[in-house]
């Protein structure tokens, strides 16, 4: 049985502060079971008991998911100084305790899971568990089949030891594809770097199970559901 005090249940679902969740429990707003109660310090069972705010249900999600398809000009992190950030985009969703898993660059589009399942995350990033991930990028030249096949076959880029094996699919009109199973700090441009190109443009497509969709467009976000988050947990 899991038990929460009533003022956190109520603040991980709606986002409120505690100051004013303890604003809306004084005027009498909150009913639990049908009985109005002012007390936040009362424990609740998220499974069976029933909360209401403004006669509106309070339920409880324990873990929230969801899929950004990333704009170039915002950070993948929680808080910034100088830029919006990945979370801004979310402004209309409850966003305590929720962080974007991995990074893209400022400057990357794409793919980018934000929840606040901790476990997930840690499978997803772990190097042991080879998540692969998939970027399209175009380059300042045509890719060469022979800098391809260094790309695909553990290329060195400056790290105690080469990457692991990648899959690259040459497009044409100076565009690609790329699948690794890493994640390393600047990772697909480093690679591409050390074969002789410059990646002018940088898009996650897919990472694991998920893919972005064609219509969820560029600064758009999905709530990911649970047989999506199911599957994508039998990847790692």
């Amino acid at each position: 049985m899991s038990l929460l005090r009533l003022d956190k249940y109520i603040s991980n679902t709606t986002g409120e502060s505690r100051s004013r969740i303890k604003e809306i429990l004084k005027a009498g707003r909150v009913k639990v079971n049908g009985e109005t109660v002012k007390s936040g310090e009362i424990k609740i069972d998220e499974s069976k008991d029933e909360v209401m705010l403004d006669s509106k249900p309070v339920v409880f999600e324990r873990y929230r998911y969801f899929l950004l398809n990333k704009p170039a000009g915002c950070v993948s992190a929680t808080k910034d100084k100088l830029s919006d950030t990945v979370l801004d985009i979310l402004k209309n969703e409850n966003t305590a305790d929720l962080f974007p898993v991995g990074r893209l660059d400022k400057d990357s589009e794409g793919l980018l899971l934000i929840t606040n399942d901790g476990m997930l995350s840690h499978e997803l990033l772990s190097p042991t568990k080879h998540v692969e991930k998939v970027y399209r990028v175009v380059l300042d030249k045509e890719l060469e089949e022979d800098d391809r096949l260094k790309i695909e076959n553990c290329i060195d880029i400056g790290d105690d030891k080469p990457c692991l094996p990648a899959v690259v699919e040459n497009l044409g009109n100076k565009e690609a594809e790329i699948k690794i199973c890493e994640g390393r700090f600047h990772q697909v441009k480093r690679m591409f770097a050390a074969a002789g190109y410059q990646v002018l443009y940088l898009k996650r497509i897919a990472m694991g199970s998920l893919r972005l969709e064609d219509d969820l467009k560029c600064g758009e976000y999905r709530k990911i559901s649970i047989d999506e988050i199911e599957k994508l947990r039998r990847r790692v």
